[in-house]
């Protein structure tokens, strides 16, 4: 993922913490107040690169499943998975799972996942002859990784919006729920992402296993160090842009200070999470920060994790198979997380990627580039079972391609999917429009599936 200067910015945040100065006794709080009234939480797991949707949620049916498999071999190359290898739904008989996602064909079966068909950037819904006859209003720099993982964060027309959904969720949403909280409404422990950035609001960012995300190797000399560098950060340099660039260091310091001491304060989870698995590192870390949230006084809060890398040009099947076989347990294992704590009901995770790949391989016995996608939504809130908006037809040139390749139209905007979000968790129905510019174009801005 392409990295911009905003990124110190915003690993260390600029949200303000006046409760900071005087450490609460976390311990007690957390004893006396284990649950926070009315919380919610959203959880994005960006899928970097491009995740082949076509090889996650297959037809299953007979004549479906023929004709996928027929359409996915081009040219002696050969990406379709053998149909006895799928994981079936049993609420949706007609399709079936990667075999590496057995973990959520369990939470979908028990009504706790959902998919949301053929999502992509849109501008204002399009069809194939519109985008055929380059007379209508899309995305900038589709295919183009930088610009559709900025795109689908922010939830804008084209990647040169400044802010993405969830900072500007947490600029209007801040001051009514999170007015005392201890740190920002965000928290990222997948690194910079545009996604967090609002205009009056940024993240805290967070390595996961290391709340203060520094360490040191120098022994006794490390507490030295640290008040060293501490004491470099209250100096007055006179220079507007120094002065800046310590107070976000300062406020980095504090919530790391305040992160640590809650999550000390607490008996760990339980819930055990796969070893060896970067996202489940992520999410491990997002359940102990939920965890102390009566303690850090929010009432809302968003987090983001992100894994990669699903750019698969060449070998395909086994390095989308290696991929999914460590998000798929990562994921039940955040679920049961939540379902210890007692607000599974209150905790809403999904996907985001890039873009799909094309259904027809290339020579590589990979897929290249291509557009709409199928995302997972799942949590106790989820209405689950169920495939929402609309799947494509799987034909080559067909209605749905915005080519010849199998490069999907999307049937549903990102912003429609970002918008049925944010309207569970709180953003009320006229301020829509400010977290989403361009939600008036879609005739449905609630897609129901939470």
């Amino acid at each position: 993922m392409e990295l911009r200067r905003r990124s110190f910015i915003k690993y260390a945040s600029l949200a303000a913490a006046g409760n900071l100065a005087g450490m609460r006794p976390f311990g007690a709080l957390n004893a006396l107040a284990a649950t926070t009234p009315d919380y919610k939480a959203l959880v994005c797991i960006f899928l970097f690169g491009g995740n082949d949707s076509n090889n996650t949620v297959i037809p299953f049916d007979t004549k479906g499943y023929n004709n996928y498999a027929a359409l996915r071999t081009a040219g002696g190359s050969s990406i379709a998975l053998a149909q006895n290898t799928l994981l079936p739904l049993t609420p949706l008989p007609n399709f079936a799972l990667h075999p590496s996602l057995p973990d959520v064909q369990a939470l979908f079966n028990s009504g706790n996942a959902a998919i949301v068909a053929n999502v992509g950037t849109l501008t204002a819904p399009i069809t194939r002859a519109q985008y055929l006859a380059a007379n209508a209003n899309v995305p900038t720099n589709l295919f183009s990784h930088p610009d559709q993982q900025e795109e689908w964060q922010n939830a804008a027309a084209s990647g040169a919006t400044p802010t993405g959904w969830a900072g500007r969720i947490s600029d209007v949403m801040t001051g009514p729920y999170n007015a005392s909280a201890s740190i920002p409404m965000i928290t990222s422990v997948g690194g910079d992402t545009l996604f967090c950035n609002g205009i009056s609001t940024t993240p805290v960012s967070v390595s996961p296993g290391n709340l203060g995300n520094a360490s040191c190797s120098e022994g006794s000399e490390c507490t030295a160090r640290l008040a060293a560098a501490q004491s470099l950060i209250t100096f007055n340099s006179g220079v507007s842009l120094i002065t800046a660039d310590d107070q976000i260091t300062s406020n980095a310091y504090s919530y790391a200070s305040v992160l640590t001491a809650a999550t000390k304060s607490v008996t760990p989870l339980k819930t055990v999470f796969p070893s060896n698995n970067g996202l489940a590192s992520q999410l491990q870390q997002i359940a102990q920060i939920i965890q102390v949230r009566a303690a850090l006084g929010v009432q809302r809060q968003i987090f983001f994790a992100g894994i990669g890398n699903f750019d698969t040009h060449s070998n395909q099947v086994a390095l989308q198979a290696q991929l999914l076989a460590g998000i798929s347990p990562a994921m039940a294992a955040f679920y049961n997380a939540t379902v210890e704590m007692g607000i599974q009901q209150d905790v809403t995770s999904f996907t985001m990627s890039d873009f799909a790949r094309t259904f027809q391989p290339n020579s590589n016995t990979g897929t290249d580039h291509a557009w709409g996608s199928h995302q997972f939504v799942f949590g106790g809130a989820v209405n689950g079972g169920k495939m929402y908006g609309t799947f494509p037809t799987i034909a080559l040139a067909g209605p749905d391609d915005s080519g010849s390749n199998g490069r999907w139209v999307p049937s549903t905007g990102s912003v429609q999917y970002a918008a049925t979000l944010a309207s569970w968790f709180g953003v009320p129905t006229a301020q829509l429009p400010t977290v989403f510019p361009n939600i008036a174009s879609f005739a449905t801005p609630n897609l129901g599936f939470v």
